[in-house]
C-alpha cells in the first residue's frame, strides 16, 4: 500500500478529530466548565462554542435546573427523649457551576449532611407533640440554616419539607388510643346535647300544646255561655213579648209536675208548696165566666154542676197538698176534718197510678 496514501488518511483522521473536539454544543439549562492548562478558564453557555484542542479540558456539564432530592429517613431525638424518624424532601438549584464544581467536592452528599446536622438542632428543641404540629416552623428554620451554608457552593435552597414524622410503635398506639379516648368523649358529649335538646324541644311542645289546648277549651266555655245566654234572653224577650197571663204559667207548672215524678230514680218525692197556688190558678180559669152561646145557656145547670165538680177537685187537690206539708212537718200528719175530702176520692185515677207504681 502506498504509505503517502495512510499518511494522506492519517491527517485527514486527525484534522476531522480537531474539529470535533474544537466544537461543544451545550443544551439549554446546561453548563460546562473549561480549564486551560489545569487552570479553569470559562463557563460554557447553551449553544455552539469553541474550545482549543488537546489544551482547553471541558468538564461534564452541570445542571442548572431545580432539583429534586429526597434523603433517607434519619432518627432524631427530641427534647421529652423520644426517638422519631425523620424524612426529608429538598428543592435546590444551582446558580453558579463555577462555585458548585472548585468550592465543594460533592454539594449533594454536603447538603444531606447539613440537612441532617441542622435538622437534629431543631427537632431536639422541641418535643413529640411541638414536632408534630410545627412543620412549618421546621421547614423555614431548615431553608434559612442551609441557604446561608450553601450561597457560597453557588446553590440556592428554594424549600425543605418534612414528608414523614415517625414516632415509635408504642407511641402510635398511646396516641392511638388517646385518639380513640377523645372522639368517645365527644361522641358522649354530642349525645348528651343531643338528649338535652331532644327533651327541650318535647317539653316546649307539651308546653305549646297545653296552651292551645286550654285556650281551645275556654273558647269553647265562652261560646257555649255565649249561646246559653242568647238562648235564655231570646226565651225571656218571647215570654214578656207574649205576656202570657198568671193562669198559662199555673197550667204548664202542673204539666212539669209529672215529668219531675216520672224519673226511675225517684223513690221520695216531695210536693212543694207552690201547688196550691197553681192548682188555684187552674181552677179560676176553668171556673171564669166565659161568652155562651144559645145552646150554651139552654145548659146552665149542667155546666155549674161540672164547674162545682172542678171546684171540689182544686179544694181536694190543696187539702191533699196540705197534708203533705203537714206530714213533713215535726208534729206528724194533720187529720182530716169533717169538712174535708180525702184526695184520694176526688183523684180516683191519680190513686189507681200511685198504687201501681
Amino acid at each position: 500500500m502506498n504509505p503517502l496514501l495512510l499518511v494522506g488518511l492519517f491527517v485527514i483522521l486527525f484534522a476531522v478529530l480537531t474539529v470535533l473536539k474544537a466544537v461543544r454544543i451545550v443544551p439549554q439549562a446546561r453548563a460546562r466548565n473549561v480549564e486551560r492548562l489545569g487552570r479553569y478558564n470559562r463557563t460554557l453557555k447553551p449553544g455552539l462554542n469553541f474550545v482549543i484542542p488537546y489544551i482547553d479540558r471541558v468538564y461534564p456539564m452541570i445542571d442548572l435546573r431545580e432539583q429534586v432530592v429526597t434523603f433517607r429517613p434519619q432518627p432524631v431525638i427530641t427534647e421529652d427523649n423520644l426517638v422519631v424518624e425523620i424524612d426529608n424532601v429538598l428543592y435546590f438549584q444551582v446558580t453558579d457551576p463555577r462555585a458548585a464544581a472548585y468550592e465543594i467536592a460533592n454539594y449533594i452528599q454536603a447538603i444531606e449532611q447539613l440537612t441532617v446536622t441542622t435538622m437534629r438542632n431543631v427537632i431536639g428543641s422541641m418535643d413529640l407533640e411541638k414536632t408534630l404540629t410545627s412543620r412549618d416552623t421546621i421547614n423555614s428554620q431548615l431553608r434559612g440554616v442551609l441557604d446561608e451554608a450553601t450561597g457560597k457552593w453557588g446553590i440556592r435552597v428554594n424549600r425543605v419539607e418534612v414528608k414523614a414524622i415517625d414516632p415509635p410503635k408504642t407511641i402510635k398506639d398511646a396516641m392511638e388510643k388517646q385518639m380513640r379516648a377523645e372522639r368517645d368523649k365527644r361522641a358522649a358529649i354530642l349525645n348528651a346535647e343531643g338528649q338535652r335538646q331532644s327533651q327541650i324541644l318535647t317539653a316546649e311542645g307539651d308546653k305549646q300544646s297545653s296552651i292551645l289546648r286550654a285556650e281551645g277549651q275556654r273558647t269553647a266555655a265562652i261560646l257555649q255561655a255565649e249561646g246559653q245566654s242568647r238562648a235564655i234572653d231570646q226565651v225571656f224577650q218571647a215570654v214578656h213579648r207574649n205576656d202570657p197571663d198568671p193562669q198559662l204559667l199555673a197550667y204548664q207548672y202542673l204539666q212539669m209536675l209529672p215529668q219531675l215524678a216520672a224519673s226511675p230514680g225517684n223513690t221520695f218525692w216531695v210536693i212543694p208548696s207552690e201547688v196550691t197556688s197553681a192548682l188555684q190558678g187552674v181552677s179560676k180559669a176553668f171556673t171564669e165566666a166565659l161568652p155562651r152561646s144559645a145552646a150554651t145557656r139552654e145548659e146552665l145547670p149542667e155546666s155549674s154542676a161540672a164547674d162545682e165538680e172542678v171546684a171540689r177537685a182544686s179544694e181536694a187537690a190543696a187539702a191533699a197538698v196540705a197534708d203533705a206539708q203537714d206530714h213533713d212537718s215535726p208534729n206528724g200528719p194533720r187529720q182530716l176534718t169533717q169538712g174535708e175530702q180525702d184526695p184520694s176520692a176526688a183523684f180516683p185515677d191519680l190513686e189507681k197510678e200511685h198504687q201501681e207504681r
